[in-house]
């Protein structure tokens, strides 16, 4: 039996640790190692308030800046139980919970100011842990996106982990353009104010652009033993250089990804999703569930501009419980550039396409926080269109009732690696409308399980998003034979955790 241990910054097999699908991929991937007859302990930041319902297992002292920093480990219970695999926290006063999903902070003067404090903290205080044995013997680490980057660098630099050499490190790119890039020097927030001791190389280390710089996601993909993206169409991309906003590919790492690839380093191997021990949601339950969600959320929330949006969003809501919508077009996503630059740079698009709606009863229904540029577009959209629903929250109920109940699940990603969402909405028979790229290329077929669009230009594959989604309205209204042919070969596609671990074991983890 081999000891694994997951290192992540979010993990969907706790509750309230997610913000996008690679807290599906921490909760799935050990489910099938432990299948495979292995162990694995998989560890996430409490970001103060996932430890509170934890055992406690031991303190961690390390060295950091000029003094020592002490951190606490607590086991944690998931929301559903298997049998060798253990799930931690780590838990140090500047592990802070930000604005976004109540785990990243969104640091629009210095980008990865409060973000990078936190993960050197946390890779700091898991490097000890694992020193310590508090893992058992580790012979696999699964390190995911830049957040996990410095156990690397610790493994490299720093003599006291020098143990960390004997263990196989595995790094898993998510999402390639956000790379945690902060200074070397002249910074609270910088290498050398939090690792002053540390001879290191800057070469190895260094921003392709921004040379006095660190580049977190540079480091991983530099220093670990396998580096690994989440679909192989994905993985082709990032070979190529990045055409924005035409085509988004390696964000400057190209090089660096080219020369692990001909090292025989990367491996592009397409995510899953769960078809066994999910939350199934129940029909009809859509609307009833965003009310509730409302409800919640205006208890919380403190600031008055959201909490009149959230009684706008639920005055809209309550006359669809007695008559719902004809069509619910629905997207579930952090609003970032990744998600929705269309919009953000065409709103009128977007415009079109609920006047499109409108023509058929429809609606487009979108849940989701992130950037506050993006949340103030939205929330200024939904006040002028009836048939635009901002949910501008997290809820588990509501999502898992848009898979099943959406006509159409719409991914409009500038890029995606992988894509979880239309995978989900798939396996409740929900076609999805996707831009051609990454692994939205690799999972919907056009016309067979779903819809794209495309183009050569920005101009080019915007128009082309109108066209296809008249198309779709067209099938869905006039020809009943073909939507329920399309929704069948949707529900009928499979991407299966069991054949993506496979090939984990066979080229990542051998």
């Amino acid at each position: 039996m081999r000891n694994f241990l997951f290192v992540a910054a979010e993990n969907d097999a706790l509750a309230s640790c997610k913000a996008g699908g690679m807290a599906d991929v921490v909760r799935d991937v050990p489910r099938q190692i432990v299948a495979h007859g292995d162990r694995v302990h998989v560890v996430v930041p409490s970001y103060s308030r996932l430890h509170q319902q934890g055992k406690f297992i031991t303190t961690l002292n390390f060295h950091l800046k000029q003094g020592i920093y002490t951190a606490e480990l607590y086991e944690v219970p998931p929301k559903k139980t298997f049998e060798n695999i253990t799930h931690y926290v780590i838990h140090h006063p500047e592990i802070t919970a930000g604005s976004i999903a109540h785990m990243y902070h969104h640091d629009a003067v210095e980008p990865f100011y409060n973000d990078s404090i936190k993960f050197f903290i946390f890779c700091s205080a898991v490097a000890q842990a694992i020193a310590q044995g508090a893992f058992g013997k580790v012979d696999v680490a699964h390190l995911h996106d830049w957040h996990t980057a410095t156990l690397l660098f610790l493994r490299e630099y720093n003599p006291g982990f020098a143990d960390l050499k004997d263990i196989k490190f595995i790094y898993s790119i998510h999402n390639l353009s956000i790379q945690g890039i902060r200074p070397f020097v002249n910074s609270y927030a910088s290498v050398v104010n939090f690792f002053p001791s540390l001879h290191f190389d800057h070469d190895m280390l260094k921003d392709n652009r921004f040379p006095d710089c660190i580049n977190l996601m540079a480091t991983g993909i530099r220093l670990a033993d396998a580096v690994h993206t989440v679909s192989p169409s994905y993985k082709e991309d990032i070979l190529r250089t990045s055409n924005p906003p035409e085509f988004i590919g390696g964000e400057s790492l190209e090089k660096d990804l080219i020369k692990a690839d001909k090292e025989g380093r990367l491996f592009g191997i397409l995510n899953g999703v769960n078809y066994n021990n999910f939350r199934e949601a129940e029909r009809e339950r859509l609307f009833p569930n965003v009310v509730k969600a409302i409800f919640k959320w205006l208890q919380q929330e403190s600031k008055k501009y959201k909490s009149d949006f959230l009684a706008h969003t639920g005055e809209k809501i309550v006359p669809f419980l007695d008559h719902p919508p004809s069509f619910i077009c629905s997207s579930v996503a952090r609003l970032t550039d990744q998600k929705f630059y269309f919009f953000k740079r065409s709103p009128e698009f977007l415009e079109e396409m609920l006047t499109r709606l409108q023509k058929v009863n429809g609606i487009f229904l979108l849940l989701g926080t992130g950037v506050p540029e993006y949340e103030t577009l939205m929330r200024e959209l939904s006040y002028q269109y009836k048939n635009f629903i901002f949910i501008n929250g997290q809820s588990e109920d509501v999502i898992d009732s848009i898979y099943l109940e959406s006509d159409l699940y719409f991914m409009p990603s500038q890029f995606e690696p992988c894509g979880i969402s239309q995978m989900l909405a798939m396996r409740n028979g929900t076609p999805c409308f996707v831009h051609n790229t990454g692994g939205l290329k690799d999972t919907v077929a056009h016309g067979k399980t779903g819809f794209s669009f495309d183009g050569d230009t920005y101009g080019g594959k915007i128009l082309h998003m109108l066209t296809v989604f008249e198309e779709i309205l067209n099938i869905f209204e006039n020809d009943k034979k073909t939507w329920s042919k399309i929704q069948k070969n949707a529900s009928k596609s499979r991407f299966s955790w069991e054949k993506s671990v496979k090939e984990y074991y066979k080229y990542l983890y051998n």
